[in-house]
């Protein structure tokens, strides 16, 4: 089965890539969207390198915040933190307000075993006016409390990511092993 759809997922891609290549006298921002979309489904199929390709074709034409956002997340991937960091920078310059850069530096930054750092980035995701995600900020942000046992802040930042999205499962997932830890509400 799993093969069947990374196959309708290639086909997909073809389908789209084909149409951008050939549009060579199409509105620039319609094929910079169209480069976006198609590396972001690129990505998603692990075809990094490709999807890197894509991404930076559709900054060369307009340059914006999701695109940078993309393209740092296909380098975390590759694990490369530090250009993936780079890349979500350049996406908070060009939109402060959008919160995804911030949660995923966050991310980066914990990875990285700096999670002192990662802690700022995700409370400005948190407040950020333009992001899709909370929840992934305190989900975050609980692990980091996990980690520095300071297991009521861990709580009470899974039972905030849970508030915004009750079918989160990492979050429950948090609580249960506090929960086996013999950490329960006080």
């Amino acid at each position: 089965m799993r093969k069947v759809a990374t196959a309708l997922l290639f086909f997909l891609l073809l389908s789209v890539i084909a149409p951008v290549i050939a549009a060579e006298e199409e509105p620039k921002e319609k094929t910079a969207e169209e480069l976006y979309n198609t590396g972001y489904l690129a990505g998603m199929l692990g075809w990094h390198r490709e999807a890197i390709e894509l991404l930076e074709k559709s900054l060369a034409i307009m340059p914006t915040a999701e695109a940078y956002t993309y393209l740092g997340w296909t380098y975390s991937h590759m694990g490369d933190y530090k250009r993936a960091i780079d890349e979500a920078q350049k996406a908070i310059t060009l939109d402060p307000h959008f919160g995804n850069p911030y949660n995923d530096i966050g991310v980066y930054l914990i990875e990285l075993g700096k999670e002192d750092e990662a802690i700022p980035y995700l409370e400005k995701a948190m407040r950020a006016r333009r992001y899709c995600c909370y929840q992934f900020a305190h989900f975050n942000l609980g692990r980091i409390y996990l980690k520095k046992k300071m297991y009521e802040q861990a709580r009470q930042e899974f039972k905030e990511a849970l508030k915004i999205d009750p079918n989160y499962l990492p979050a429950s997932e948090g609580l249960e092993l506090l929960k086996a830890l013999g950490f329960t509400d006080t």
